[in-house]
């Protein structure tokens, strides 16, 4: 039900439907737009508002789909079901052009997955279209609606002939006026014109009579005649004759193509109320768009979960005016566990009206099938009544005074509404005593509370204010005002009430101040109490907000500290690993050298049969080398590690060790001559006697300590691994992609990317701007703009690092 009769002006719909037929092509469009009806039914609002995203998402894709050329062509069918009529070439051409675009609309969707677009698909279904008529036409009529020259044999003979009989006029046409200009008998910057369509030369009043031939017309003065000369009289006449007989053919061909269409009227009918369909979804489609209105997620139960709407009339006038970013836009929740019913309150001027009228509207177009516009992520439920009381009803004729035509809004309200009933109150108990009008209010309140109404009201009355703080189902509601400047923000803030500031105004405005301390006085303390109670309330939560930015602020900046250290950490940490790895080369360098020395002197103590002489040299030589490779005191290193050494056969799953080396590893298989270990990541295989078995324990600190040297490098190569260069934010709301943003910039600027992109959509644009926002705070950024509009234009936001 809705209520009163007139809901739709007092909500502004009407003026959405005039936006409305201005977007459709054709007649049949329009009428399309005056049938839209509020509906409660879920499946009709569910394929109305699917039929609307889908034409949305098909022009955002760039699809070949027609924009235009829905034209109403009805009244032509009705003149082509006459017997012996004939369409005119204009109306021929018309129907030519809505044939066509019936024609792209059916073969789009006969060749497009159906699963994209299945309602629109639905729609088509069953329209049945002759392409030969399409193909006749067209053989007649030219792209500029004109019926071709050879349309027909006949024609194209008669035109022929035309063709040469006007060269002909026009060449002897030429030659009479400059014999008449040699002979005086014209003026020399006479030139010849047309009198009932055919061809005469002016000539001066007093020289007519020296010119033979048939006088047409004067001039308003009579100072000249136009005549058509003897010379000239023969070809204009055959011209009349053929061009006579050119019309006779065209009538002839229009009569015959009129012909072939009667029989296909019925079928062209229905497809041109499909034309009709598509025509008005288009509409609402264009709307949309301009809007950046979405598809919310429906519920089958009265429900509102909306961010980021705004009121769609004033959103449009504002855009209107190139002041788009001057709408402010609301979160709006109504639901069983924070409450029903919202009571907003605040001073006058603040946007109370503005916030009741939004939720109103919004909810009217969307159950007439029609996109919203909110951000992603929003809830619609579905109501069965939207019943309003707003403005002055006040009438003359009933007796009745605007206090009465409020009361009977509220009888009304209550003896028809119910648990699925939407109700919006403007101004709630005013046009009485204040007392009593208050008391009144607040217990038709109550009954509405009892009977599990949902709504939102506007107010004054502290009494309600407190009421709707103490019962469930009901919550407060506040429109944002600046206490310092006395200035409204218009932003409507769930949870708690106003305060009219009505004393702060009149002091600001120049009322004098011992009246506007007497009125003070004569309000009572408690009132009083309770307006300073909540402006102070409002100037702490203006300073718990400013308060809240700079812990923000001093946390990005905490994060980029610890974001330095860590970094510098792990620096230093692969220098550490640097010069622990330079150092084992160096050892075994130096191992590998006393070996060749030891080998070396063991040969020559040999070939010179153990002379004491050469083995003394030869042993104070290797102490020489020994003492010359000893680390100083102060560069000594810890001493080398002992392995734990255990004897025993090898098999599979010992832990082992290389002998002379460091290199350790698991028992993986054995052979009669070799073992294949694993040393990390790494499987090789070695001689079983140059393995030696050592403790478990000894293999597990050993691969634990080796472990986390290396886990630094490790994970800082693995991240880079893992780390995509693309962030898709798409359909999330804005308050959930702070942290998914800091992560994805953090690591972008650790790995030192030098570009990311970020997939917001265009949507409404409110993520782009949270993005954007939020973007400032990093510094490692050089650039921030959109991406090519091939690869998403406004829809992608691609971020230059340093």
């Amino acid at each position: 039900m809705l209520y009163p009769k007139n809901l739709e002006e007092k909500l502004g719909f009407d003026k959405l439907r005039e936006i409305l037929k201005d977007k459709c092509n054709g007649e049949v469009g329009r009428s399309y737009v005056d049938r839209m009806r509020f509906t409660s039914d879920i499946r009709f609002i569910n394929q109305r508002v699917a039929q609307v995203d889908e034409c949305v998402r098909i022009y955002e894709a760039g699809e070949s789909f027609p924009h235009s050329g829905y034209i109403d062509v009805a009244n032509y069918l009705d003149k082509s079901e006459i017997i012996n009529a004939f369409l005119l070439e204009e109306e021929l051409f018309d129907l030519k052009t809505a044939l066509s675009t019936l024609k792209e609309c059916l073969q789009f969707f006969n060749a497009c997955d159906p699963t994209l677009y299945p309602e629109l698909v639905k729609v088509s279904e069953h329209i049945e279209f002759n392409p030969l008529i399409l193909n006749q036409i067209d053989m007649i009529l030219d792209d500029k609606g004109k019926i071709r020259d050879n349309a027909s044999p006949e024609l194209v003979s008669i035109r022929s002939q035309l063709n040469k009989q006007l060269n002909s006029l026009r060449s002897k046409t030429a030659s009479v006026m400059q014999s008449m200009k040699k002979s005086g008998y014209a003026k020399e910057d006479a030139k010849p014109t047309l009198r009932e369509g055919r061809i005469v030369v002016p000539v001066p009043a007093e020289h007519k009579r020296h010119v033979t031939g048939f006088v047409h017309d004067a001039s308003s003065t009579g100072q000249t005649v136009y005549i058509e000369p003897q010379e000239l009289l023969d070809l204009n006449n055959s011209i009349k004759d053929l061009e006579l007989r050119e019309r006779q053919e065209v009538i002839r061909i229009l009569t015959e193509i009129t012909n072939k269409i009667r029989p296909e009227v019925p079928g062209l009918r229905k497809g041109n109320n499909y034309l009709g369909i598509i025509d008005f979804i288009n509409a609402k489609a264009k709307f949309a768009m301009h809007q950046e209105s979405i598809k919310p997620v429906i519920v089958d139960e009265p429900l509102v979960a909306w961010y980021h709407v705004a009121h769609p009339i004033l959103l449009n006038s504002f855009m209107e005016q190139g002041r788009k970013e001057e709408v402010v836009r609301q979160k709006i929740e109504l639901d069983q566990e924070r409450g029903r019913v919202l009571v907003i309150s605040g001073p006058n001027a603040g946007g109370k009206s503005i916030a009741m009228q939004t939720v109103a509207l919004v909810q009217y177009m969307f159950q007439c099938g029609m996109l919203v516009p909110m951000v992603e992520g929003s809830k619609m439920g579905v109501f069965e009544d939207i019943m309003m009381d707003y403005g002055d009803d006040q009438s003359l004729e009933n007796d009745l005074s605007t206090y009465s035509s409020h009361l009977t809004n509220m009888k009304a309200m209550l003896t028809k509404g119910g648990s699925k009933t939407l109700v919006l109150i403007d101004e709630f108990g005013s046009g009485t005593e204040p007392e009593l009008g208050g008391v009144i209010a607040e217990s038709i309140l109550e009954e509405m509370n009892r009977k599990e109404m949902w709504g939102v009201i506007t107010t004054h009355y502290a009494n309600l204010k407190f009421y709707a703080e103490k019962q469930q189902g009901l919550q407060n509601g506040a429109m944002r005002y600046d206490v310092e400047n006395l200035q409204p923000l218009y932003k409507l803030e769930q949870g708690q009430p106003g305060s009219s500031f009505a004393l702060e105004i009149a002091q600001k405005i120049g009322l004098p101040k011992k009246v506007v301390n007497i009125a003070r006085h004569k309000a009572g303390r408690k009132k009083i109490n309770m307006e300073e109670l909540l402006r102070n309330l409002e100037q702490e939560k203006k300073e718990l907000n400013q308060k809240n930015k700079e812990i923000n602020r001093l946390e990005q900046k905490l994060s980029s500290a610890k974001e330095k250290f860590e970094k510098q950490s792990l620096d230093l940490q692969n220098k550490k690993v640097k010069i622990m790895n330079k150092a084992r080369e160096d050892a075994q360098k130096v191992l590998d050298t006393a070996n060749q020395k030891i080998e070396k002197a063991i040969k020559e103590i040999k070939e010179t049969k153990a002379d004491k002489e050469k083995t003394k040299q030869l042993r104070q030589n290797i102490e020489n080398f020994k003492n010359s490779n000893k680390p100083s005191k102060k560069s000594q290193d810890k001493p080398e590690e002992v392995y734990e050494v255990i004897g025993g056969t090898i098999v599979v799953g010992d832990a082992v060790r290389v002998k002379g080396q460091n290199t350790m590893g698991e028992v993986a298989s054995v052979s009669q001559r070799e073992a294949e270990i694993l040393v990390g990541e790494l499987r090789t295989k070695v001689k079983l006697n140059r393995l030696e078995r050592i403790s478990k324990k000894t293999f597990r600190k050993e691969t634990r300590e080796k472990h986390s040297t290396m886990s630094a490098a490790s994970s800082i190569t693995q991240k880079r691994i893992d780390f995509n260069t693309q962030l898709d934010l798409r359909g999330k709301r804005a308050e959930e992609v702070m942290y998914e943003l800091d992560d994805f910039m953090d690591s972008a600027i650790m790995l030192g990317e030098t570009e990311v992109r970020i997939l917001h959509g265009k949507g409404t644009g409110a993520l782009r701007e949270v993005v954007r926002n939020h973007l400032k705070s990093f510094r490692g950024i050089k650039n921030v703009s959109d991406d090519h509009p091939d690869r998403g234009g406004a829809g992608v936001t691609v971020v230059t690092l340093r």
